[in-house]
């Protein structure tokens, strides 16, 4: 089941079924936004209103007229209160008279002709006053005209509206479309307000939950002077109220159905656009290849500029819809519908595409601003990099110009940077300069300090390898000379010991006639000189093991058996030291290929070690590993002498673990395992760890 599903999962026709899935929540969710927002004024709020009169439509229907008998009682009151010029303010005159200054300098003809810059403000406002004398005397006049204006489209407003009964007073003006002014008769309504000195009352209730109430009608009850004379009553009769409570209740459902709608379109899209983004140019969950089409091959940079088009274009057709809303009303789904489904389905394929090259790392790759500037700078980079420093020079000669012409609106900042690039390249100088006579003088451990890949870099970087060649030379030196001594005296040592054995009883042999002390001085002299032999078999075999003149005849080798039977014929030593070997092997057979006797040679030398140094009576453990390519022996002992040296000290020529070398080793041992062991294409290392002693090898199988 779960095979037959990852075979579902990215088959084609999933992404077909997955794709349409996509464009059909996405057209759906968009359509019916416009839809609310073209023909239900985008009225989303309504969905969440708990009745009419909680509502925003409400409230505005309400502010109308509320703010309507404000200003006719505090701004207006009266015809005859405006003819008077009661309604005019001093602040009114002077904006006026400043507008008309402005008039007065923007005129082109009175600015040429009355108006000198020079001159100060003052002046030049007297020449206007002068000049706009008529029009200063007629502010007044014009402003009357306006509020009376106003003052009568504020009647109308209020003559037109059917269903609302209002009285206004401000205890001598009274505006009424009613002969019953009580207030018990405005009460006597399914909806009303009443604003007066004794009272404060909303009717229904509802309408102080209404957030928007303080907002809307609030600021306009607090022009009221409700402590004096002024009163406002207002009705709503049902004649008004009925028609809107059923078009808001209507609306209600339309706008919650649609905004469900939309929220499952949304998720429709969310899931389906998002599982899409996981399949698309896969073949299965676990696949790194990505699959791509003929319209991948379009430029990433292009595809972007498509993209960003196909959104500019949605919108340009929403707007010339919205705009057109009346003649559209009826073909909503046959305009907005597939213009959206077309641009959505375009769009997706081009997204799809950028999504199937970001998972492939080619997004800024395949571009062709990309590609451009590629092969521009490779150009360059080429003929800089194959070019002598002459050629360098011509191009920065050439190149530096060019782009001060490109860049001439910016020329200061190019002037810095090639100043600070000047400044940077004469700092590099002198440091090299320097550096060299630090080195010149004997500095070896002195470095130039150049990051970078110029020219100057790179010569401190040749500079700086230059004396870290010297320093490993000089190291080399020293320690060449250190071991030459130390061979020499270590050397010295351990042959001057048995020849000065030999010359003294054979002196002694000279002058014995005693037939008995004759032999036991010849048995001493046969001793030291096997141990002489010993000694120059062992520096001869090390000399030849390090030039790698040994010929390696390569044969597949049991190394178990190898070591089994290298113990057997070892028993005997083994037996005399007390030794308790512990070896440890896999079950199965561990083959590999080497030279059987120079390998056992090695062993053999490790075993030797083993015998010298190796605490009396301990145990030996010899562990074998098939590491895969490579098989690993390992040989761990305790040893009888205090290790208090390196590893790395340990491993030269006429070292011993012995440092009073009363031992019969030569020193020899371990440099001639390391030795053939090498070459045998394998590695030999030995580790310390306080009187625990490991020798490493490893050969390839």
């Amino acid at each position: 089941m779960d095979i037959k599903w990852k075979n579902f999962s990215h088959a084609m026709l999933t992404k077909i079924l997955v794709f349409i899935i996509t464009i059909a929540c996405f057209t759906g969710a968009l359509t019916t936004f416009i839809n609310i927002v073209a023909f239900h004024q985008g009225d989303f709020e309504v969905a969440f209103e708990k009745n009419y009169f909680a509502s925003h439509q409400y409230m505005g229907e309400s502010r109308e007229v509320v703010s309507t008998l404000t200003a006719l009682i505090e701004d207006y009151k009266s015809e005859e209160n405006i003819q008077k010029g009661a309604t005019i303010t001093q602040e009114e005159i002077n904006n006026a008279k400043e507008n008309l200054f402005w008039e007065f300098k923007d005129d082109e003809e009175n600015y040429n002709k009355y108006y000198f810059p020079g001159l100060p403000e003052e002046e030049n406002y007297k020449k206007f006053e002068e000049v706009y004398a008529d029009k200063i005397a007629r502010i007044e006049e014009k402003l009357i005209a306006e509020d009376l204006k106003q003052y009568n489209a504020a009647l109308r407003n209020l003559e037109e509206s059917q269903g609302i009964l209002y009285f206004a007073s401000d205890g001598e003006n009274v505006f009424t479309n009613t002969p019953d002014t009580a207030k018990d008769a405005f009460k006597a309504y399914p909806a009303y307000f009443i604003f007066d000195k004794t009272e404060e009352t909303l009717f229904p209730a509802e309408v102080k939950e209404n957030s928007n109430y303080y907002r809307i009608i609030r600021d306009s009850i607090e022009r009221l002077d409700l402590y004096q004379n002024d009163a406002i009553y207002i009705a709503f009769t049902e004649e008004f109220l009925n028609p809107r409570i059923a078009q808001w209740e209507k609306n209600k459902v339309y706008i919650t159905d649609s905004i469900n709608l939309m929220l499952g379109f949304t998720a429709g899209l969310i899931i389906a656009f998002i599982y899409l983004l996981i399949i698309i140019g896969r073949k299965s969950f676990g696949a790194k290849e990505v699959q791509l089409n003929f319209v991948d091959r379009l430029y990433n940079d292009f595809n972007i500029v498509f993209c960003i088009a196909l959104i500019l274009a949605w919108f340009g057709a929403m707007d010339l819809f919205l705009m057109d809303r009346l003649f559209f009303e009826d073909k909503l789904y046959q305009t907005v519908l597939p213009i959206t489904m077309v641009i959505g389905t375009l769009g997706l394929i081009l997204v799809l595409s950028l999504v199937k090259h970001i998972k492939n790392g080619t997004l800024i790759k395949h571009s062709l601003t990309y590609l451009i500037f590629q092969k521009f700078f490779t150009f360059v980079k080429d003929i800089y990099n194959s070019g002598s420093i002459a050629v360098k020079v011509v191009l920065i000669v050439i190149g530096y110009p060019a782009i001060v012409a490109m860049t001439f609106f910016m020329f200061p900042i190019t002037i810095g940077v090639a100043i600070w690039l000047a400044f940077k390249k004469v700092k590099e100088y002198k440091a090299i300069t320097e550096g060299v006579v630090k080195v010149k003088g004997g500095d070896l451990h002195h470095k130039i300090e150049i990051t970078g890949n110029g020219e100057f870099a790179k010569l401190a970087a040749d500079i700086n390898a230059i004396t870290e060649g010297l320093n490993k030379a000089v190291a080399n030196e020293l320690k060449s000379e250190r071991l030459k001594t130390e061979l020499i005296t270590n050397v010295s040592h351990d042959i001057r010991t048995p020849l000065t054995s030999i010359i003294t009883y054979v002196d002694l042999l000279r002058k014995e006639d005693d037939p008995h002390k004759a032999e036991e001085f010849l048995n001493v002299i046969d001793q030291k000189s096997q141990r002489l032999k010993v000694l120059t078999d062992d520096l001869f075999e090390a000399s030849k093991a390090s030039s790698g003149n040994i010929p390696v005849n390569y044969e597949e080798i049991d190394i178990v058996s190898l070591i089994t039977q290298g113990l057997g014929e070892v028993d005997d030593k083994i037996q005399e030291r007390e030794l308790d070997f512990k070896v440890n092997y896999p079950q199965e057979r561990v083959l590999l290929t080497a030279d059987g006797k120079l390998l056992w040679r090695a062993i053999e030398n490790l075993l030797s070690n083993t015998f010298k140094y190796a605490l009396q009576g301990s145990r030996v453990y010899i562990d074998i590993e098939d590491l895969g390519r490579e098989v690993q022996l390992v040989i761990k002992n305790i040893s009888a002498y205090e290790l208090n040296i390196s590893t790395e000290e340990l491993m030269e020529r006429f070292k011993r673990g012995d440092e009073s070398r009363s031992s019969q080793g030569s020193g020899l041992g371990l440099s001639i395992a390391k030795s053939l062991v090498e070459i045998q294409k394998g590695s030999f290392s030995i580790e310390i760890d306080g009187d625990l002693f490991k020798a490493i090898i490893k050969m390839p199988k």
